[in-house]
């Protein structure tokens, strides 16, 4: 199943899946919810759904920008190797840890990436380490814990979210990360509100530019 989900400032119709309700829904294995970021993730994510290494209902979320955002690219090679990833590491820190860990993990899923990864180019700030986590349900405990790994000495671990704290996956992927790694969290997205999103256009970037200047510390 595929739903659009993403927020560009559209309304709150158009801007969220109600992921959260799916993550509720997805106990005990009961769904496959996954938020892939590239072409190639998402070719391989139905690869693997076709051959049932997953035998369970997927639920993929499917932000409208990344159609059109050419940094949401992949190559030939991407496609016709490998496969899926419930994680993909920060390629800009690999090679850069011999100075130690990042001054800041950040854990995100879906579009929202993008947004910040620009925005630590434009900055130059580069003690910043930006984790896609790609699939949320099953949550890929295995998958993340080489990562966090990586980066152990770090002191600020944080999850970044377009969504309210009341919706995505804010509520329920706080928890698993202190239960699994004993990691305690910090939140950067939108407060908790009664609605999915504003409709206002102009309120919208501010809300998105608050997100991305709390992100990297601006």
């Amino acid at each position: 199943m595929l739903l659009p989900h993403g927020y560009e400032g559209q309304g709150p119709d158009h801007s969220s899946s109600r992921v959260e309700r799916f993550l509720q829904l997805a106990a005990e294995d009961n769904l496959c919810v996954c938020n892939p970021t590239t072409p190639a993730q998402y070719y391989h994510l139905l690869r693997r759904q076709a051959v049932g290494r997953i035998a369970k209902p997927l639920v993929v979320l499917t932000p409208k920008s990344l159609l059109r955002n050419p940094a949401a690219a992949s190559t030939r090679n991407d496609l016709a190797k490998g496969g899926f990833k419930a994680v993909i590491d920060d390629p800009q820190t690999k090679g850069k840890m011999k100075s130690g860990p990042p001054d800041r993990v950040v854990f995100v899923s879906g579009k929202l990436f993008y947004d910040l990864e620009k925005a630590r180019i434009d900055s130059g700030k580069k003690s910043l380490a930006i984790v896609r986590v790609e699939q949320l349900y099953p949550f890929p405990a295995e998958q993340l814990e080489p990562v966090i790994e990586r980066y152990k000495g770090c002191e600020d671990w944080v999850w970044a979210q377009e969504e309210p704290a009341n919706m995505g996956a804010w509520q329920y992927i706080r928890p698993l990360f202190e239960a699994h790694f004993s990691l305690p969290l910090t939140y950067h997205g939108r407060a908790a509100s009664p609605s999915t999103a504003t409709g206002y256009s102009h309120v919208h970037k501010q809300q998105q530019q608050q997100i991305i200047d709390s992100v990297l510390g601006a």
